[in-house]
């Protein structure tokens, strides 16, 4: 099992066991804060499954069909999980909103912190170790996973905080007022899970730099007159160049390979983590002017 996978598998056990923990609790201590946490773990192992799903097809090889591959599944799952985060904080607002209302009280304080003491420890391994596979694989599904659950190690952290205030204060509202802080939090953390998702089915450009790095090389590679129509895109693992490069109308067709190749080793360099691909047009000279559309 590849480590994407395997990192799917175990976000999705843990999720599993968080879920068993914080809905009991939840339930029957009525507080929002850790109920509310117990349905974003809910959301999470939604989520895991999902991945697990969207990495699996990218994986899958191009076919006749997806002659490009299916590579463009995990921005869309990372869209989708951004969406649920985002929902799920929606939720959890409302839900604090109701306890302030009707003056909820919380039960069992001392097996809640509890509850979200152990929770704690296992979301900050469970991160460590997703952010590891993130690094090693490039994965933004994977990233996407690990930004989710380190969004849960500072929900956990405050409804611990507002647990224990409880406890020693008495003061019912402040379950309520951390689980609508930590509500504005899961909304505003899904925004950038969403907006890279997006930039990458939009089919944005590489990070800007580098594509001046790919500038570079092509500005002072000597086997070229120039060149123009300098394309780039993303898609899981995955760099796309395309680029129209200018030749003397003498060169011969084996040595204006030879140089195309050698830019592109050049340019693969700069990213040895994810895989390219290279659409390269030999011009004998600039037809940007007559060719504007490319």
């Amino acid at each position: 099992m590849k480590a994407q996978k395997r990192a799917t598998v175990v976000a999705s056990a843990i999720s599993t066991l968080l879920i068993l923990l914080k809905l009991v609790i939840g339930i029957l201590s009525g507080s929002v804060a850790v109920l509310a946490s117990a349905i974003d773990s809910v959301l999470d192992l939604i989520v895991s499954l999902f991945n697990y799903f969207a990495i699996s097809k990218v994986e899958e090889s191009e076919d006749e069909k997806f002659n490009y591959g299916k590579g463009k599944i995990e921005a869309l799952a990372a869209v989708i999980e951004g969406t649920v985060i985002t929902v799920s904080g929606i939720y959890i607002f409302y839900s604090a909103v109701m306890k302030y209302i009707h003056k909820d009280r919380v039960e069992l304080l001392d097996t809640s912190i509890l509850v979200m003491l152990i929770s704690l420890v296992i979301t900050i391994a469970l991160v460590f170790y997703l952010n590891k596979v993130a690094k090693a694989t490039n994965s933004l599904v994977i990233r996407s996973d690990a930004l989710h659950y380190k969004t849960d190690i500072y929900t956990n952290v405050a409804i611990l905080v507002s647990l224990v205030l409880v406890k020693f204060t008495g003061l019912e509202f402040i379950d309520s007022l951390i689980g609508g802080a930590i509500a504005i939090y899961i909304i505003y953390s899904a925004y950038e899970i969403i907006s890279e998702g997006v930039y990458i089915l939009l089919d944005g450009a590489l990070d800007k730099e580098l594509v001046e790095k790919i500038k570079y090389i092509l500005d002072h590679e000597e086997g070229i007159n120039g060149y123009h129509f300098l394309k780039t895109r993303h898609s899981a693992n995955t760099n796309f160049v395309d680029v129209h490069l200018v030749f003397t109308p003498e060169i011969l067709l084996l040595e204006a390979h030879r140089i195309s190749d050698r830019i592109e080793e050049k340019i693969r360099a700069l990213d040895t983590k994810n895989r390219w691909v290279f659409n390269i047009h030999l011009d004998p000279y600039d037809d940007s002017e007559i060719n504007p559309d490319g």
